[in-house]
C-alpha cells in the first residue's frame, strides 16, 4: 500500500494538469471567437471606401450594416456613430434625403448621449446640408448655427471658420446679405495658413457683393482673387467667380466678355449637370439681350435637355435607393438568422464547458483527498521515525530519559486537552442538532394547530379540540429552554457563569442568542430556532456585539470562544 499510494497521487496530478490545459484551450477558443473593435472598424473603412471610390452603395451599406449590428451588440458607441453617419452619406448620395436625414439624426443622438462634441458638430453640419438641398433654409440655418455655436464653445478654430463660411453662403440664399457679410468677416479671422479657406470665403464675399448690387466691387474682387488661384480649372470656387464676372459684363452689355467668362466655367473639372444648366441659362440670357434669338432658343432647349437628364438621374437614383433598401433589409435578415445560429452554438459550447468544469471540480476534490491521505501517511511515518529516535536517545542517560518522560507527559496532557475539546465540540453539535430538531418539531406542531384551526368544522369536533389543546400545552418553550440551558452548562461548564460575570447587562434573549453562536451555528440555523428573519438575526448579532464591546460583529465567535 505504501508503494501504490504515490503512484495514484502522481497519476491524479498528471490528469489534473491535462484537464487544466484542455480548459485553457476551450477558453482561448471562446476568446478568439469574440469580434474585436478593429474588425468592426475595418468593416466601416471598407464601406466608406466602396461608397467614396467605387460608388458601390449596395456593397458599402452591407459592410456598414454588418458593422452597425456588431457595434450595437457590443455597445461600441464610436463605431455606432461612424456607421450611422456613413449610412446617411450613402443615402444622401442616392438622393434619398428622408432616409439620409433619419441616420444623420441617429448619429447626432449618439454623439449627444456620449458627449462626443466633434462628432455632434459633424452630424449637425450634415443635417444642415440636407435641409439646404431640400431648400428648407430656416431648418438649415438652425442646425448650422448649433454646429457653429458648439465649435466656438470648444474653441475649435478650424471648424468655426468652416461653419462661419457655410453660414455666410446660406445667408446669401436667404437674402440676408448683412448677416452674410458678418459671417464672412468672422471666417476671414480663421484663414491663417489656410489658403483654400481664404479663397472660399473671398468667393462668397464676391457673390454676396453682387447680390447686394455692388456689381463693380464684386467683379474687381473676383478678378483679383482669380489671379491668386494657381489651378483655376481644378478649384470649385473659380466657377462662382467666373459666373459673377460673366453676370457683371452681362449687366454692362459687354456680351463677348460675358460669354467668355461663362464659357470658362465649362472647362472646370468640377462642372456637373446642374452647373451646366446654370451656364446654358446664362448663355440664353446673353443671346436674348444681344437679340440673337435663334441661339437663345437653342440654349433654352439645351437647358430643357439637361433638366430631363437630371430628372432621369434622380429617378434612377431613387430606384437604386429603393433597391438598396430592399437588399440591405434582406442582409439584415440574414445577419439576424446568423446571429441566432451563433447564439445556439454558443449555448452548446457553454453546456460542454459546464460539463468539463463539473468534471474538473470532481477531479480536484479527488486529488485533494488523495493528497491529504498521502500527507497523513507521510506524517505518520515521520512521527514513527521521531519516536524511534527518542527511544534510541533514552539509552544515553537518565537525564535524557527524564526529559523524554517530561515531553511525553506534556504530549499526553495536550492530547487529553484536544480530546476534551473534541468531546465538548461533539456534545455541542449534538445539542445544536437537538435544538434544531426541537425547533422544527415546534414549528410543525404550530403548523398542524394552524391548519386544524383554519377548518372550523374539524376544530369543533370534541376529540380534535382535545388534541389541539394537548398540542398547545406541549409547546412549553420555556421549560424546553430551561432544559437546554442545563445541558449546555453541563457541556460547557462555567461558560455562562463567566459570561454573566463579565457582562451582567445581558438579557435572557441575549444569552440564548450567544449560546447558539457559541455552538457555531450559522445565521440561518439561528434564525430558524429563534423564529426570526435572517436580517433580524444579523441585526441581533450586531446589537449583542455592541453590548460585549466589540466594534466588528465578525469577532463575536472568537471573543466567546476566549471566554
Amino acid at each position: 500500500m505504501a508503494v501504490s499510494t504515490p503512484n495514484i497521487y502522481t497519476m491524479c496530478h498528471d490528469l489534473f494538469k491535462k484537464i487544466i490545459i484542455c480548459l485553457f484551450i476551450f477558453i482561448s477558443t471562446l476568446a478568439h471567437c469574440q469580434v474585436s473593435e478593429k474588425y468592426c472598424d475595418s468593416l466601416i473603412e471598407k464601406g466608406v471606401k466602396s461608397a467614396k471610390n467605387d460608388g458601390n452603395y449596395v456593397n458599402a451599406l452591407e459592410h456598414l450594416t454588418k458593422a452597425q449590428s456588431i457595434a450595437q451588440k457590443n455597445g461600441w458607441n464610436k463605431q455606432l456613430f461612424s456607421c450611422a453617419i456613413n449610412i446617411g452619406n450613402c443615402y444622401s448620395a442616392m438622393l434619398d434625403y428622408g432616409e439620409s436625414l433619419k441616420y444623420y439624426l441617429e448619429a447626432y443622438n449618439i454623439a449627444v448621449k456620449n458627449n462626443y462634441k466633434s462628432r455632434e458638430i459633424a452630424a449637425l453640419n450634415n443635417v444642415a446640408g440636407l435641409y439646404t438641398m431640400e431648400e428648407e433654409l430656416d431648418k438649415a440655418e438652425e442646425y448650422l448655427k448649433r454646429a457653429y455655436t458648439i465649435s466656438k464653445q470648444e474653441q475649435d478654430s478650424a471648424h468655426t471658420g468652416i461653419y462661419s463660411l457655410n453660414l455666410g453662403k446660406l445667408m446669401i440664399q436667404m437674402k440676408k446679405h448683412k448677416q452674410s457679410e458678418a459671417y464672412f468677416d468672422e471666417a476671414l479671422g480663421y484663414t491663417k495658413n489656410n489658403f483654400n479657406l481664404y479663397v472660399s470665403i473671398s468667393a462668397g464675399i464676391a457673390e454676396n457683393e453682387f447680390e447686394r448690387g455692388n456689381v463693380k466691387r464684386a467683379k474687381d474682387l473676383a478678378l483679383s482673387l482669380l489671379s491668386k488661384i494657381p489651378n483655376k480649372d481644378e478649384t470649385y470656387e473659380t466657377i462662382s467667380l467666373y459666373l459673377v464676372i460673366s453676370r457683371y459684363y452681362l449687366q454692362e452689355d459687354n456680351f463677348d466678355e460675358a460669354y467668355r467668362y461663362a464659357s470658362l466655367v465649362l472647362t472646370n473639372k468640377n462642372t456637373d449637370l446642374n452647373i451646366k444648366r446654370t451656364v446654358y441659362e446664362n448663355f440664353s440670357e446673353i443671346y436674348e439681350k444681344s437679340h440673337s434669338y435663334v441661339e437663345a432658343l437653342r440654349y433654352r432647349d439645351s437647358v430643357s435637355v439637361i433638366k430631363d437628364k437630371l430628372n432621369d438621374i434622380n429617378n434612377g437614383r431613387q430606384y437604386e435607393s429603393n433597391r438598396v433598401k430592399f437588399e440591405v433589409q434582406d442582409y439584415k435578415n440574414q445577419i439576424a438568422i446568423n446571429t441566432a445560429t451563433i447564439a445556439k452554438d454558443r449555448k452548446i459550447f457553454y453546456a460542454v464547458l459546464g460539463c468539463i468544469t463539473a468534471v474538473l471540480i470532481l477531479i480536484i476534490f479527488i486529488f485533494r483527498y488523495i493528497s491529504v491521505k498521502h500527507k497523513q501517511k507521510k506524517l505518520i511515518a515521520e512521527n514513527n521515525q521521531q519516536l524511534l529516535a527518542l527511544k534510541l536517545a533514552a539509552t544515553q542517560g537518565e537525564a535524557l530519559l527524564q526529559e523524554k518522560q517530561f515531553k511525553e507527559k506534556q504530549y499526553e496532557i495536550l492530547l487529553e486537552q484536544e480530546q476534551l475539546k473534541n468531546e465538548i465540540e461533539n456534545k455541542n453539535r449534538k445539542l445544536s442538532s437537538k435544538a434544531l430538531y426541537t425547533s422544527g418539531k415546534y414549528q410543525m406542531i404550530k403548523d398542524i394547530i394552524g391548519m386544524l384551526s383554519d377548518q372550523p368544522e374539524v376544530a369543533e369536533i370534541p376529540a380534535v379540540k382535545k388534541h389541539i389543546r394537548y398540542l398547545r400545552n406541549s409547546l412549553n418553550i420555556d421549560n424546553e429552554w430551561a432544559g437546554f440551558l442545563t445541558h449546555f452548562e453541563e457541556v460547557n461548564q462555567g461558560f455562562l457563569t463567566r459570561l454573566k460575570t463579565a457582562h451582567p447587562e445581558l438579557t435572557a434573549n441575549d444569552i440564548r442568542f450567544i449560546c447558539y453562536v457559541y455552538m457555531n451555528l450559522n445565521a440561518k440555523e439561528i434564525a430558524d430556532m429563534l423564529n426570526i428573519s435572517l436580517d433580524a438575526c444579523r441585526k441581533r448579532k450586531e446589537r449583542v456585539s455592541q453590548k460585549l464591546g466589540l466594534k466588528d460583529s465578525s469577532l463575536l465567535f472568537s471573543y466567546l470562544y476566549g471566554i
